[in-house]
């Protein structure tokens, strides 16, 4: 009998987390005909291959050579068999509900392709400190610049271990560019809603685990890892425009879609590799616009304050000024004074545990 979902974990070194991961689907309130486990392991040198083998034959492992996300997928996905494909690192771990909740929503609305949903976060032990909420529950597509803007804002919601995708829309995306060792489900996420509408649960589905291996967030500034994110952000900037055009998205709607894309690896360009003040000010003025619509006159004066910079100072000094100021809390009681609120997406912050 073919499963309704395949479930893909896609893991790299992940001894300590692994078990935790594939123990959360299993749990999932979904019976077991329904659901396949694939675990693609990415040419993991630590215990992982042992840690996942206790689960067969109930789970699947994949080994392959270490080659990133990109590969991972490009490797697992084709050897899934479900009518739907949810993804989970293996670093994170989802609640119960997550699949029935995206499972629900699938069944009560054929003609959306892609589940996303909020997150918790977690320290490297497994402790909760927090929730990141959309805001807003619906539906998003690309049918026109604002919807293509407000997908833009949204679209963290439906990273790796978010979305729950239909096979017909992974098919008809499939090959990711292989360069995308990292952040390979913004190519899925960000094509899908061009060939099908998009839904939104304004719910926190799963813990995102925040560690010293976490090869997307990092705590502290590592150059290495910013180089490799900013040239994966440039292959993303440089590869979607033409699959957008492929899938019938008009030019000015691809545009407006990918202009935080190109802003932030145009930021990571600058702050690496220098360049003019004035393309600074260019890029950050960009970055506010996208950002923050509306804005209190305390932020204004801020906003004022930081663009001034930006055209005096030379780009890795800007930046490297803007480093000290995030690690030094100056920006945590900015942001209780200003109060300015995201144009588009509302982000809401609950402590945990």
């Amino acid at each position: 009998m073919q499963p309704l979902v395949s479930v893909l974990i896609d893991t790299y070194n992940h001894e300590r987390f692994i078990e935790q991961a594939i123990i959360s689907v299993l749990e999932q309130d979904l019976p077991p005909a329904e659901m396949e486990i694939l675990v693609v392991d990415d040419g993991s040198t630590d215990r992982t291959p042992e840690i996942v083998r206790k689960f067969a034959p109930r789970v699947r492992y994949l080994r392959k050579a270490n080659g990133g996300q990109a590969s991972a997928f490009n490797a697992g996905i084709p050897e899934t068999r479900g009518e739907i494909v949810a993804m989970l690192d293996g670093d994170d771990w989802w609640v119960r509900q997550k699949l029935r909740r995206q499972l629900e929503t699938l069944a009560a609305n054929p003609e959306i392709g892609i589940v996303g949903h909020g997150h918790f976060e977690a320290d490297a032990d497994g402790r909760t400190y927090g929730a990141v909420f959309p805001g807003i529950s619906g539906r998003l597509d690309l049918s026109s610049l604002a919807s293509a803007r407000r997908f833009s804002m949204l679209r963290g919601f439906f990273g790796t271990t978010k979305m729950a995708i239909r096979r017909w829309v992974l098919d008809r995306i499939l090959p990711v560019p292989e360069e995308l060792v990292i952040e390979a489900d913004e190519y899925i996420f960000t094509l899908a809603p061009a060939l099908a509408p998009a839904f939104l649960l304004n719910e926190a589905l799963f813990y995102y685990r925040f560690h010293g291996g976490n090869l997307f967030q990092t705590a502290v500034y590592d150059e290495p890892r910013v180089r490799r994110k900013g040239q994966v952000l440039a292959s993303l900037a440089g590869h979607l425009p033409a699959r957008l055009a492929e899938f019938g998205v008009p030019t000015d709607v691809s545009d407006a879609l990918l202009e935080p894309l190109r802003m932030d690896a145009a930021r990571s360009r600058l702050s690496l590799d220098g360049g003019s003040p004035w393309e600074t000010f260019q890029v950050e003025s960009a970055l506010y616009r996208i950002n923050y619509q509306s804005m209190t006159l305390g932020y204004h004066a801020f906003r004022v304050l930081a663009l001034s910079l930006a055209l005096i100072l030379p780009p890795r000094w800007f930046y490297r000024f803007r480093r000290w100021y995030a690690a030094s809390g100056l920006s945590n009681a900015r942001t209780l004074v200003a109060q300015a609120a995201p144009s588009e997406a509302v982000v809401e912050i609950r402590q945990g545990n």
